[in-house]
C-alpha cells in the first residue's frame, strides 16, 4: 500500500503534510503535491496533517484515479522537503468539488 494525493489538493497545497514525511517522498507541481509511491513508506502520518484531506490510502477506491498521476508527475516535478507558503486563496478552494480540470502539469517550486 502507498498513499495518493488527490484532486483536493489542487489549488489548497498546504503543504503541512510535507513537514511530517519521514522519508520526502513528496513532489510539487504549480498547483498540487504527488507522492512518489515507489518512495512511500505507507506510515500514514501524512494523512492526518492535511487540511484538504487530499490523501488517502491507494486502497480507497477514491484514490485510484490519482494513483497513476502521483506516479507520473513525481517522476517530473521536483522533490519538496519543507513546507512552503499554501496559495492565498488556498481556504476559498479547500472542499470544493471537481477540480481535476484546473489541474496543472507544471513543474512547482521546492
Amino acid at each position: 500500500m502507498t498513499y495518493v494525493v488527490t484532486e483536493a489538493c489542487i489549488k489548497c497545497k498546504y503543504m503541512d503534510c510535507v513537514e511530517v514525511c519521514p522519508v520526502d517522498c513528496f513532489y510539487v507541481g504549480d498547483n498540487m503535491l504527488v507522492i512518489h509511491p515507489d518512495e512511500c513508506i505507507d506510515c500514514g502520518v501524512c494523512e492526518p496533517e492535511c487540511p484538504a484531506e487530499a490523501i488517502l490510502p491507494d486502497s480507497d477506491d477514491r484514490a485510484a484515479a490519482w494513483a497513476e498521476q502521483n506516479r507520473t508527475y513525481a517522476a517530473l516535478w521536483p522533490n519538496i522537503t519543507r513546507k512552503g507558503e499554501a496559495p492565498a486563496d488556498a481556504d476559498d478552494w479547500k472542499g470544493k468539488p471537481g477540480k481535476a480540470d484546473l489541474f496543472s502539469p507544471e513543474p512547482g517550486k521546492a
